[in-house]
């Protein structure tokens, strides 16, 4: 006898709907899967036959052919146990499904037990998209199934749950998003802790306001983690299609909560300096998410960045440019987004005190510039603001005076994302980091006074082509954290200040 379910595939963050055939025949017994199955498809004979047996059923004896279409699209992972096992006992006429809106996702232990899977987001929402009505998921994972309107979401924690409802014996209830998202934790964290620091904070809130890239350089113990750990305290709202993004490529890396299965935070990731290039942009035989694209939305921290290896910081600048990550391996070719904003931390040298005013220096010369070379020219030239961050003398640190909270930054930061979201409504852009060269000349209107300024800055710095272009998205959103329409001289002047501190390292 021949049967046939609906299931749902994923390669990387796509998806696509797959059918379950299966054949159940004379002759010597076998269980053949076919479609071009990795090796965790193929060891689903062994748990579907035990998850059989073990469920009250028998396991035909015969000759079974299963057959994962489409045939030229790699499949990987266990997700396909249950959508294997109900198409085998259809087609041997052990159970009756009626309904033809329904598919079916999850792992099988041995004794029938159903396992969470990743991805499921993602496929939730091409099974809607695709005509499916009821979607039947580890239980574990039904919350985060949920999140999609327009489709029934049934949670199982054992195959027989799901035969009891579908012979009508005991029917099961839809999964229920709770809403209930998880609230940041930001009452450790707030820029009222930060003492001094005055320039520093402004250019996070400016790196904030704008979606900007930005190096912070002082010795140890100035504030440079603090300060970058506390940018996600002033960072606007995620919006609900934000949410969704960032909840699929966590759902496919497997780190999502089930108690809150959507990413409603935007996500801080630090990797280690350690990590290789693979492990920033991705990889793997059928590449998964690396900490780009789990920063996705969120913010990228790279603490001591010249301690990174070479390639692995090198690798940060096509997706810094691009906002997408592309991953090719022999199985097929992965996209992963990564609109992200880089905060990177750095000493001036080896031993952290060049240029410090009271500590001396004991690096020689070549020490310095061998340890400043290890940041390359272009990839300096993608932070859009070289911040230093110097150390905080005692009377700043013992000042009671209240400081400005994240609350308050974040309402001016607010208030400039709003002007931004208005100004570049239908384009796709969502910040000033993220403007297209006819965008920019479009949207990036200076006075005469400020355009003057500019010129004679460009040819007296040296400037490049790509420093031009981020001058002006930072100046335009200083601009805009001052509700100007135009991009003003003070403005420009600002920019360039933010971006003239490589010359005083990089330039000797």
């Amino acid at each position: 006898m021949f049967s046939m379910v609906k299931s749902v595939g994923i390669f990387g963050i796509d998806t696509y709907m797959i059918q379950i055939e299966a054949d159940v025949s004379g002759g010597l017994p076998s269980f053949d899967i076919v479609g071009l199955p990795d090796t965790a498809v193929k060891e689903s004979r062994d748990r579907v036959r035990a998850a059989i047996k073990n469920s009250g059923f028998k396991f035909p004896a015969g000759r079974i052919t299963v057959n994962l279409a489409p045939a030229d699209k790699k499949k990987e992972g266990a997700i396909y146990d249950l959508p294997i096992m109900l198409s085998i006992l259809l087609a041997s006429e052990q159970i009756r499904i009626n309904e033809a809106d329904c598919a079916y996702l999850g792992e099988l232990s041995l004794d029938g037990n159903v396992r969470p899977i990743n991805g499921l987001l993602a496929m939730s929402i091409t099974a809607k998209q695709s005509g499916i009505k009821n979607l039947f998921v580890p239980s574990d994972n039904a919350a985060e199934g949920a999140v999609i309107e327009g489709i029934n979401v049934y949670g199982i924690s054992h195959v027989k749950e799901l035969l009891s409802h579908l012979n009508d014996s005991a029917k099961l209830t839809p999964a229920k998003h709770k809403g209930d998202a998880a609230a940041p934790n930001f009452e450790m964290l707030d820029f009222s802790d930060v003492k001094g620091q005055i320039a520093a904070k402004k250019a996070l809130e400016v790196a904030a306001a704008g979606g900007h890239n930005i190096l912070l350089i002082g010795p140890p113990g100035a504030g440079k983690s603090m300060l970058a750990k506390r940018l996600p305290t002033i960072l606007p709202e995620m919006t609900f299609e934000e949410s969704i993004e960032t909840t699929k490529i966590h759902s496919v890396a497997g780190i999502i909560d089930k108690n809150h299965p959507i990413v409603s935070v935007r996500p801080f990731r630090s990797p280690h300096h350690t990590i290789s290039a693979a492990g920033l942009t991705g990889g793997g035989t059928v590449p998964k998410p690396g900490e780009i694209s789990l920063a996705h939305n969120g913010v990228l921290f790279l603490d001591e960045l010249p301690e990174f290896r070479r390639d692995a910081m090198e690798a940060l600048r096509g997706p810094l440019e691009d906002g997408v990550v592309t991953v090719s391996r022999v199985s097929g070719t992965v996209t992963y987004p990564s609109s992200i904003t880089l905060v990177a931390a750095m000493n001036p040298c080896p031993c952290g005190f060049y240029g410090h005013p009271t500590k001396q220096c004991t690096c020689t010369a070549n020490m310095v510039h061998k340890y400043l070379s290890r940041i390359s020219g272009p990839m300096l030239d993608r932070l859009d603001l070289h911040v230093e961050v110097p150390p905080v003398d005692y009377k700043s640190l013992s000042n009671t005076a209240k400081c400005e909270t994240s609350a308050e930054i974040r309402a001016r930061v607010n208030r400039a994302r709003d002007i931004q979201n208005r100004r570049y409504a239908g384009t796709g852009v969502t910040c000033n980091a993220r403007l297209t060269p006819a965008l920019l000349r479009k949207f990036c209107v200076m006075t005469d006074d400020a355009a003057a300024y500019l010129s004679r800055s460009f040819d007296e710095l040296g400037l490049s082509a790509r420093a031009y272009d981020r001058i002006l998205k930072v100046a335009r959103t200083i601009a805009d954290l001052e509700g100007s329409e135009k991009i003003e001289k003070q403005h420009i002047f600002a920019a360039i200040r933010f971006r003239s501190l490589d010359r005083k390292y990089w330039g000797e």
